[in-house]
């Protein structure tokens, strides 16, 4: 099967529709909304997570409850100080031509940079630091700048003398869970008992240079610490002190957690393996840092936020759909992207399958007022970490929403699809008909493809599929997502519904969600972080779903957006309020670490921590670690560090 495309009657994205990553922002070839600033007309952008971009650009209130957002920095930072003069049209000014935002847009973000840096903007731009005309110029440019020479590991005081090779070792937190491919985020051997956790202290913080927002989740692996940022570099640093082994310059943000395998036929036994937000696929050696291999799973364009999943000599990449923003657009033929699964060899890079999570062929659903195309089904982004099922040879993920009517029947669903091939083996489809794009408005639906019905939002995608075995022997896979429903399923009935928890006591979360990236188990509970006022951990017993307890924690407004991290005896939980919180097993607070604050750093970078998000608290080689700054989309406290700690 190798090389072989399984997307069902030939699925395509159209290639008109080009996302370009960027840090903190992404930009659409096709024009979808207008935001004037100053006289100049700039197109709208997104970020690795869609739905903050756009409701950044709208600058509006969307459906669902949603808060309102600001623009994106590099948006409003154009606004403020460059778009008097640089317009749409373009203008003259004292007898010079002042290039105009086609102009602007069809330069470099690196040349970019540079003019205001160093060349004729350098007085104009005086008053906006690095990181500020870092964000103008990938504003303008769209696409990541490399600024290798400003992240990379030699401008740092704190290299490390030696670098000796590299082995796994037992107690490993290697990629997004510990304990192989179940996702359960179970650490048992970390070195780190319960009855320590009350007196860890900060060992170290490792500041990330130019780095706004913290969401990739360190890997822990040989005693080394390896993990990315939106600055396009991925680090190796030592796990016991901090200091840095190398770094390498990727082609965009890094989003996901790396995962650690052993290779062969390469220089190296051990690669790291991560993916960044343009959809590249790279494997550079764990003890160097050099590039081993690097592919593109699809030549079509795909959003990537969740992490890669690793088992017996294969990775396993999950990617989301690219239309949910060209719904307000009724020139645009919409909509033919979808979710999907890569399957990589580990050690060469070679495509084994890409199995799009909807396999059923595009099929026309007539023109719209325009005249336009449209067609579908479409969506069902795949948000999460792939789980694996060694046993059955099975891929399990969450999907999101469709984009238009009808939804697609493995949107908000988890599947199974099969190892070897890719093909869909079964699926169960949690909230039926959610349909939802950006940009669409409630009632009286406008543009090509918004629904009759908008939303309610509800991805099921979000939080990774935990596969566990109950004390009978039997296996149970347990999802759940934004709509607050905790979900068991049998895997061998193909499935079937084995219980259902709600996480709400009175009426129904808002399409901000209240779980997002999920929860984690031990032998007996799953624990699932919760976002609303307050906050909350709520345990759920593996085998009835009945509720054992909640923890009522005094966080802000929003609550935990993180994952749950589980090892013997405690839960570790993060939220909008940038606190990591330990929780013992009776629902109690046992320790607590404000991370939201300047940090001296142990490689001489200014380090501030601020919201803790999509990477959750990591327990290995004796220490605890996590990655603090996520901005996400709700306007979280951005913040640039790693932090390490260990009991006193």
């Amino acid at each position: 099967m190798a090389g072989a495309d399984v997307r069902g009657g030939g699925r395509r994205f159209d290639p008109r529709l080009m996302l370009a990553s960027g840090t903190g922002l992404a930009l659409l070839a096709t024009p979808l909304l207008l935001l004037g600033c100053g006289n100049a007309a700039v197109q709208s952008g997104n970020d690795a997570a869609p739905a903050a971009a756009a409701a950044a650009a709208a600058g509006g209130e969307l459906s669902g409850g949603r808060p309102k957002f600001g623009p994106p920095p590099g948006m409003k930072l154009f606004q403020d100080n460059c778009a008097a003069c640089h317009t749409q049209e373009g203008m003259n000014m004292g007898g010079r031509a002042i290039p105009s935002i086609p102009t602007l847009r069809g330069m470099s973000p690196e040349r970019i940079f540079d003019v205001m840096l160093n060349g004729k903007m350098q007085e104009q731009a005086a008053a906006l630091d690095r990181v500020q005309k870092k964000q103008v110029a990938e504003f303008l440019g769209g696409r990541p700048m490399m600024d290798a020479a400003g992240t990379d590991v030699k401008t740092m005081s704190n290299r490390c003398a030696t670098n000796p090779a590299f082995a796994l070792t037992a107690g490993d937190w290697n990629g997004w869970s510990p304990q192989g491919s179940s996702n359960a985020r179970f650490q048992k051997a970390g070195g780190v008992a319960a009855g320590d956790v009350p007196k860890l202290k900060l060992k170290w913080a490792f500041g990330v240079p130019q780095a706004a927002s913290m969401f990739s989740q360190p890997a822990a692996a040989g005693g080394r610490l390896f993990f990315g940022s939106d600055n396009g570099t991925v680090y190796g640093i030592s796990g016991e002190t901090g200091c840095a082994y190398w770094s390498f310059h990727a082609d965009s943000g890094i989003r996901t957690a790396p995962v650690v395998q052993p290779v062969t036929g390469q220089k190296e036994k051990f690669a790291v393996i991560f993916a960044s937000q343009s959809g590249t696929v790279f494997a550079v050696g764990a003890r160097t840092g050099e590039l081993l291999w690097k592919t593109r799973p699809s030549s079509d364009p795909h959003g990537l936020t969740g992490s890669i999943a690793a088992f017996d000599g294969r990775v396993y990449i999950p990617f989301t759909g690219t239309e949910t923003l060209a719904g307000a657009n009724p020139k645009y033929e919409c909509c033919k992207s979808s979710g999907g699964v890569a399957a990589i060899d580990a050690s060469t890079g070679t495509l084994i399958w890409f199995a799009s999570s909807i396999q059923q062929p595009i099929v026309s659903r007539g023109k719209n007022e325009l005249g336009v195309p449209m067609w579908g089904p479409s969506g069902a982004s795949v948000w999460n970490t792939p789980t694996v099922d060694a046993k059955r040879k099975l891929i399990y993920f969450g999907t999101g929403n469709s984009y238009n009517e009808p939804a697609a029947a493995t949107s908000d669903s988890i599947v199974a699809i099969d190892m070897a091939t890719g093909k869909i083996r079964w699926h169960h489809q949690e909230i039926a008909g959610d349909a939802f794009v950006l940009g669409c408005p409630d009632t009286a639906p406008a543009g090509n493809h918004c629904p009759s019905k908008i939303g309610p939002d509800w991805d099921f995608g979000g939080a990774s599929v935990i596969l566990k075995t109950l004390p009978n022997g039997k296996d149970i896979l347990i999802g759940s997502g934004k709509h607050g429903i905790a979900v068991a399923v049998d895997p061998d009935q193909q499935g079937k519904v084995v219980w259902r928890t709600r996480l709400y006591a009175d009426k129904p979360p808002t399409a901000d969600g209240l779980v997002i990236f999920g929860g984690g188990a031990d032998d007996r509970h799953i624990y699932y972080p919760l976002q609303r006022a307050g906050g909350g951990l709520t345990a759920l017993d593996l085998a009835t779903g009945k509720p054992a307890w909640t923890a009522t924690l005094d966080t802000d407004g929003r609550g935990q957006i993180g994952p749950a991290s589980v090892m013997p005896g405690v839960v570790f939980t993060g939220g909008w309020d940038g606190v990591l919180r330990a929780v013992d097993l009776q629902g109690r607070v046992v320790w607590r670490f404000d991370t939201k604050r300047d940090f001296p750093t142990v490689n001489g970078i200014p380090g501030k921590g601020g919201s803790l998000g999509q990477a959750g608290a990591v327990v290995a080689n004796g220490r605890v670690y996590v990655a603090s700054g996520y901005v996400g989309m709700q306007n979280g406290a951005a913040g640039n560090v790693i932090l390490a700690f260990a009991p006193q």
